[in-house]
């Protein structure tokens, strides 16, 4: 654990600055290299924890993988990647890791254990396995979680409705089906990202879409990318939401993708009143990437309801903070998966009262009573070893006279290296070593 940081109200907020860049596509890009034919270069690598997982995860498998700078060279090896080869593969604290390998890895003759840190290790994994075994793979969790066994099977394609919205779940399918005998298809009961399907065309592969149906067929050959990451719209949602809460505040972010499944906070911020303008918008290997602006602005309470939280899933706890400034109640529901993030987001989010918010929890969910002059107390918040909650937690310091301590702030660094002091270069009061 690093030592605290204290994040505490001051003047304005100002500058033009990139985020790092996108974690989820960055997870799918090294993937994806790795079945490719031939050497891919992934530029913008954002270098945080969970993206380094699954670096790892395919030096593990065979792929050669230099990393320097920001730049990322894959020499790929087809669809015969780790072909008998058994090893470990350390998935740290990244979810996405695991579900994605396991689909990976579940066509490859050879054995290979999937596991990761105590908190990772609560997770469900059942989820992903339960439809790999469906096409024929063979996989034992633990209990229900990690370590996972995967000795590799032949698979065949399969036709699989999904009761939970999963991007993870639906990716790890597809990356399984590439190797599969036959089509696969995955139903989606709620759109979820789609960076999966976005990569999979720009690399060549036949991918079908009919609504919330996705269809691949196995055995086709990957060609290598070439692509610079946008920006990664989660990051950019803490720093917008900052914007939106200091007085006489401006925040430009360039090169952020804006894929219409990934910026749902956005839109919610829009509906609450938030001055945020995307403009610029270009296309990048198939996704939309633009700059974001967010300028100081009062903002009213709303309604997000189980259709809109598959697109701002990961961007709720700082809906949470941007609720608790805005005038009226914000009610959240259908966000049980907050329970089983890299910590319960929900009952982390109850620290918020010990700051004087009008925090409810509920079980799928949250309501907050905000104010827009509200005046936080100050505090020390424990992050959980969560990355969003100590980013959440600092945003809403800004608004503390006294300051809001996060006790471990380096873990920002799982998806946001140098986020601390990045928020002080923007003008924010930041006490400490982070």
């Amino acid at each position: 654990m690093s030592a605290p940081a204290r994040v505490r109200s001051g003047g304005a907020l100002a500058g033009t600055t990139p985020v790092p860049g996108d974690k989820s596509i960055a997870h799918r890009a090294l993937l994806l290299s790795a079945l490719a034919n031939g050497v891919s270069t992934v530029r913008g690598f954002p270098g945080g924890a969970d993206v380094r997982a699954t670096l790892g995860a395919i030096r593990a498998l065979g792929a050669p993988a230099d990393w320097q700078g920001d730049v990322v060279r894959i020499d790929g090896r087809g669809l015969a990647l780790g072909d008998g080869v058994d090893t470990a593969i350390d998935c740290g604290n990244s979810g996405t890791t695991m579900r994605l390998a396991t689909g990976l890895v579940a066509a490859i003759a050879g054995r290979r254990t999937l596991d990761g840190d105590g908190s990772l290790r609560r997770r469900p994994m059942e989820r992903v396995a339960v439809p790999l075994r469906a096409m024929g793979a063979r996989i034992e969790t633990t209990g229900g979680r990690a370590p996972v066994v995967v000795d590799g099977a032949r698979l065949r394609g399969t036709d699989w409705t999904m009761g939970v919205a999963s991007a993870q779940v639906k990716s790890a399918l597809l990356l399984a089906a590439l190797r599969a005998d036959g089509p696969t298809t995955v139903t989606e009961p709620l759109a979820t990202r789609d960076h999966s399907e976005r990569m999979l065309r720009h690399m060549g592969v036949a991918v079908t879409t009919d609504g919330t149906r996705i269809g691949v067929r196995g055995g086709q050959p990957l060609a290598p990318l070439d692509v610079t990451l946008p920006g990664d719209p989660s990051s950019a949602a803490f720093l917008a939401v900052a914007a939106l809460l200091v007085p006489g505040s401006e925040i430009r972010i360039g090169g952020v993708g804006t894929n219409p499944l990934r910026t749902g906070l956005f839109a919610i911020l829009a509906r609450m009143g938030a001055s945020i303008t995307v403009g610029g918008e270009r296309d990048v290997a198939g996704e939309p990437v633009g700059e974001i602006v967010a300028r100081h602005g009062t903002l009213h309470g709303t309604e997000i309801g189980p259709d809109e939280v598959p697109g701002a899933i990961d961007e709720l706890p700082i809906l949470a903070v941007a609720a608790a400034f805005a005038e009226g109640e914000t009610r959240v529901t259908g966000a049980a998966e907050l329970r089983v993030k890299e910590s319960d987001r929900i009952a982390s989010l109850e620290q918020l009262r010990t700051l004087g918010v009008d925090f409810e929890p509920t079980p799928d969910g949250f309501v907050v009573r905000g104010r827009p002059d509200a005046r936080l107390a100050g505090g020390t918040i424990a992050a959980h070893g969560d990355h969003r909650i100590a980013m959440a937690f600092a945003v809403a310091g800004l608004r503390s006279p006294d300051g809001v301590t996060i006790d471990d702030p380096a873990c920002a660094d799982v998806s946001f290296p140098g986020f601390f002091p990045l928020l002080a270069r923007l003008g924010a009061r930041v006490d400490g070593p982070a």
